[in-house]
């Protein structure tokens, strides 16, 4: 008896976390969503997202929804319908799989692993298959180049990300999400002052933070869907929900990858590293709230890069990857290697 009410334990526990899960999974992106929608409008005295709905137009995001809705289903003649179908679904599970070993508050993870930082990352990486399948399968020569640009620009900016991550490693000393939140927790600077990652990972943080920016093809490093040369890269022929799933693909990883700066860098769920929340659910919700906090912080200024920097050029984002990123991700290796030897 004891043991079915373990095993119906485990399998509610797990249900609980599957529903936690995609509830923030869906719920956030739309507030990143939102934010932009009221943040650029703001920026670049767009007035016209300010008028859907009574306040301050809090119902032009729900408009968005039931227009890709009504939206006629479009699959070109000439594409691969099976590819072009799942391509968007690629695109998008990775940013769900990489939440589940993220920790958003004290004990609010679905899974601690060991590797935990190894796993985000690799995952992370996947939905540029995605993108390439929607560029091959749209049998459009724009899909295609915007496809070839993403690969070109993964490549280059996947290792400044990996190797401003593997700084912090390197500091905590572990691979696990949690365990790193826990070791900014007990880091002090010159053995005196608790400060997190992000101080003596200054460098490791942009790095990190340009080369996210990069990944997700925001803005200035929007080449493989700059629609003044190639119309909209891979989702020139989406329409719909396909184009949705897509669009929301983009959210979601700027989420995901502001969770992983908050917990690689800016302490995780701690308001200051040396400072213990309160014990019970108190210390939980306020945990998540400034997890929460800063992972909107972080997707905020991804929001205010798009409406401050121009559009770089192709040659300008890869000279800038492998001849500036790379090899001062490397010199900061360096240089926590030697501080935590000889500091």
């Amino acid at each position: 008896m004891e043991s079915v009410l373990a095993l119906d334990n485990v399998w509610l526990a797990l249900l609980l976390k599957v529903v936690l899960l995609l509830g923030f999974f869906l719920t956030a992106p739309l507030v990143v969503g939102y934010i932009e929608h009221k943040g650029l409008a703001h920026m670049q005295s767009r007035l016209g997202p300010m008028e859907a709905g009574r306040f301050h137009g809090i119902g032009q995001l729900p408009a968005d929804g039931v227009k890709f809705l009504q939206k006629e289903d479009i699959i070109p003649a000439a594409a691969d319908r099976w590819v072009f179908s799942l391509a968007p679904g690629v695109a998008l599970v990775p940013a769900l799989v990489v939440l589940a070993v993220v920790p958003l508050g004290p004990g609010l993870w679905a899974e601690d692993l060991d590797a935990g930082i190894f796993f985000a990352l690799a995952v992370s990486s996947v939905g540029v298959l995605g993108v390439l399948m929607a560029a091959w399968a749209s049998a459009n020569k724009y899909s295609l180049m915007g496809g070839i640009r993403a690969a070109a620009q993964l490549i280059a900016y996947e290792l400044p990300l990996v190797l401003g991550a593997a700084g912090v490693v390197l500091q905590a000393q572990t691979l696990s999400l949690v365990g790193i939140v826990e070791a900014q927790h007990s880091f002090t600077l010159l053995g005196a002052v608790p400060v997190p990652y992000a101080v003596p990972q200054a460098v490791g943080l942009a790095l990190f933070f340009v080369a996210a920016l990069a990944e997700l093809s925001r803005p200035p490093f929007d080449m493989p869907i700059a629609d003044s040369e190639i119309i909209f890269g891979h989702m020139t022929e989406y329409t719909g929900l396909r184009y949705a799933f897509f669009m929301l693909a983009e959210y979601a990883g700027m989420v995901v990858l502001s969770a992983l700066a908050t917990v690689l860098f800016l302490g995780g769920w701690y308001v200051w590293p040396g400072v213990p929340l309160p014990a019970g659910p108190l210390g939980v919700l306020l945990g998540f709230g400034v997890s929460f906090g800063k992972i909107v912080t972080l997707t905020f200024v991804m929001i205010w890069f798009r409406a401050t920097f121009p559009r770089l050029r192709e040659d300008q984002l890869q000279r800038m990857s492998w001849l500036f990123l790379i090899p001062l991700a490397l010199l900061n290796i360096v240089g926590v290697a030697v501080a935590k030897v000889y500091g």
